[in-house]
């Protein structure tokens, strides 16, 4: 009879022990939905900056309108972009173009002197700022998932749980070191 005992509390263990690896997944599939939540607001307010800093330098740039539309076009792919695999490569294009729109903003004076232009690039500076602490703390998070979904035992009952993409940046620009030349 203790056997019969000694088995049932080994199942009911073995049980509690399967129900508790399916529950920390379900919390880290949650906690990296969460950290991607994070990212989404910021991404939502660097979009929403972008049209008032276009607006802002149609003013002074009449000419430049390449460099407006490019700008307007990569902010409506990544604002449609779904998942952090396409957000990835969307921002990294925007990242671009706004990086162009900036350099544009040196060939007027008028424009780099523009107070509202510069309250736009210094909030939006700021919003970048958030971004990469978000996509850090995503990136995290989706590890410690996959990790988790992974390893031995979990990789034995993961197999509901998807695993996560990273956010990564995917346009090569971002990726390439800075060059300085004091010559």
């Amino acid at each position: 009879m203790w056997w019969l005992v000694g088995g049932v509390g080994v199942l009911v263990l073995a049980v509690l022990y399967f129900v508790g690896i399916y529950n920390g997944l379900v919390r880290r599939r949650n906690e990296k939905d969460n950290a991607w939540s994070q990212i989404d607001v910021q991404l939502k307010r660097r979009h929403d900056l972008i049209p008032n800093l276009v607006e802002t330098v149609k003013g002074y740039a009449k000419h430049e309108r390449e460099t407006l539309d490019a700008v307007i076009e990569a902010r409506s792919r990544a604002v449609s972009a779904q998942g952090p695999a396409a957000a990835g490569q969307a921002e990294g294009v925007l990242g671009a173009a706004l990086g162009k729109l900036f350099a544009l903003a040196e060939a007027y004076p008028d424009l780099k002197a523009n107070q509202n232009f510069l309250a736009l690039q210094e909030e939006l500076s700021s919003t970048e700022n958030r971004v990469g602490y978000a996509r850090q703390a995503y990136n995290d998070a989706a590890t410690r998932y996959n990790n988790a979904r992974e390893v031995f035992p979990a990789n034995l009952i993961s197999g509901g749980f998807a695993r996560a993409e990273l956010f990564e940046i995917e346009f090569g620009a971002e990726r390439e070191v800075p060059q300085v030349n004091f010559n």
